[in-house]
């Protein structure tokens, strides 16, 4: 009988401990989620303070009004009449979102090989080109109006702004006629398009359109003639996804109405790179990007006027003392301060991101060009997946061998070639001066440690 007196008590005990760590468990684990959450914020508010913006830009979008719907929703709802029709609503559009070396035409690429993609390579091009000296920012509502355009097939808002291509277009040639006879030819890349370089609008292109592959752009201008926009209007209709490749739209917020707008199911990707290796290579293209980094320094005080003011990239020393700047550093100092403008525009849309609702983030996907080129097999099929498309394996042979190629260097470094881009990755440890690296560092910090780049070490490297 004392002995099962023990065994009693020492089960009450038991019991009542278990009963003590369940309460303790209960209490603990909200407390742990609650601070997970506090600390969150906390981490970013000094971020949100270098973005004073942000919350006034995030009340003007209203990115948090009614969600838009679904294509199968949309359908319902409107009888299969959105837009004209049920098949109108199923159509996906993709904004490729990047800036200006981040290897975004590898990345364009890419979709334009997909046979089922109907693809445009930078056609805002031309309005930055007609509306220069417009800033950047200034821009951004005539840019959403000309994607929203292109998105539904209706090419005759290229004719607002077309003109014949001149020496600062390395893609192009000019059409006959001028602007106000735009054709297939008058569209910035057509050489290299697979649909204006293929057969029905080219019969005796060099290769088919489902042909994964290069487009040779001297036997494209030579073997296809130009075709009238009418023309590649009805080919864009055709094809199930249609994709634009742009860098000139500063900030993901000025897509939140598109992302809402019923009839377009649009998808982002946004494309990221080291801020370092951006650095390189734009100072290795300085004088094709330069009215254009112009556009976007302009924006420094539109973008956020109650930031505090920034160091330029380049230290007085390099702008020539007294006697000011010479060609050389004054083309330096417009690149390095639109880098300043763009690592700030990329700490916006990473913050947006992060505090964005559930419909916006199933639209929306990050990519570095670092893990494209180090994964190209793994982010082609997360990519093609975000989009809709099926995985077809000439399409990873072809990522693979653009991405392993025998060499870096390119003396056209707007062309799409097959190079070793891992090279690519740390090329600018060699080329950037120690005080080149903590500059852009300095300049891109917080941007960089949402991205997860880490920071050179004390010796900039």
């Amino acid at each position: 009988m004392k002995g099962r007196r023990r065994w009693r008590g020492q089960h009450r005990r038991l019991a009542a401990a278990l009963v003590l760590y369940t309460l303790l468990l209960l209490l603990l684990v909200p407390y742990v989620l609650d601070y997970g959450a506090r600390r969150g914020r906390a981490d970013e508010e000094p971020l949100l303070r270098r973005c004073p913006s942000l919350e006034e830009a995030l009340s003007e979008w209203g990115w948090e009004q009614r969600p838009p719907l679904e294509p199968e929703e949309e359908e319902e709802e409107g009888g299969g009449a959105a837009n004209g029709s049920g098949a109108a609503a199923r159509k996906r559009h993709i904004y490729l979102h990047a800036t200006w070396r981040t290897g975004s035409s590898f990345l364009g690429e890419l979709f334009n090989q997909h046979p089922d993609v109907f693809y445009l390579y930078e056609p805002m091009w031309h309005l930055w080109q007609a509306l220069y000296p417009g800033d950047a920012l200034s821009l951004q509502g005539a840019l959403r109006d000309m994607v929203r355009a292109l998105f539904r097939c209706d090419f005759s808002v290229l004719r607002l702004y077309a003109a014949p291509p001149g020496p600062r277009d390395p893609l192009g040639a000019a059409p006959p006629g001028g602007a106000g006879n735009l054709t297939t030819a008058g569209i910035f890349g057509w050489r290299t398009n697979k649909v204006i370089c293929s057969a029905p609008l080219c019969p005796a292109a060099p290769r088919p359109r489902r042909e994964i592959g290069l487009i040779d752009g001297a036997a494209c201008e030579e073997r296809c003639p130009p075709r009238a926009l009418r023309e590649l209007e009805a080919e864009c209709r055709k094809y199930p996804v249609v994709v634009i490749k742009d860098v000139r739209l500063l900030e993901l917020g000025a897509l939140l109405p598109l992302l809402r707008e019923p009839g377009l199911n649009l998808r982002v990707i946004q494309l990221f790179r080291d801020p370092r290796a951006v650095h390189n290579s734009r100072l290795k293209a300085k004088q094709a990007l330069l009215r254009e980094s112009i556009q976007v320094l302009r924006s420094r005080h539109r973008a956020e006027p109650r930031a505090p003011p920034r160091q330029p990239l380049l230290p007085p020393a390099l702008l020539g003392g007294g006697r000011g700047p010479g060609p050389q550093h004054r083309a330096e100092f417009f690149l390095s301060g639109a880098l300043d403008v763009i690592c700030q525009a990329w700490l916006r849309d990473l913050l947006l991101a992060r505090r964005a609702p559930a419909w916006l983030r199933r639209r929306y996907t990050q990519l570095r060009y670092e893990d494209l080129v180090q994964e190209p097999r793994t982010q082609l099929r997360r990519l093609l997946r975000f989009a809709g498309l099926p995985v077809l394996p000439a399409m990873e042979a072809f990522v693979v061998n653009m991405t392993r190629g025998a060499a870096y260097s390119s003396d056209r470094p707007f062309l799409i070639s097959a190079r070793d881009a891992r090279e690519a990755i740390h090329a600018w440890r060699e080329r950037l001066s120690r005080q080149q690296v903590r500059q852009v560092e300095a300049a891109c910090g917080e941007a960089m440690s949402l991205l997860a780049y880490p920071l050179s070490g004390g010796d900039g490297r």
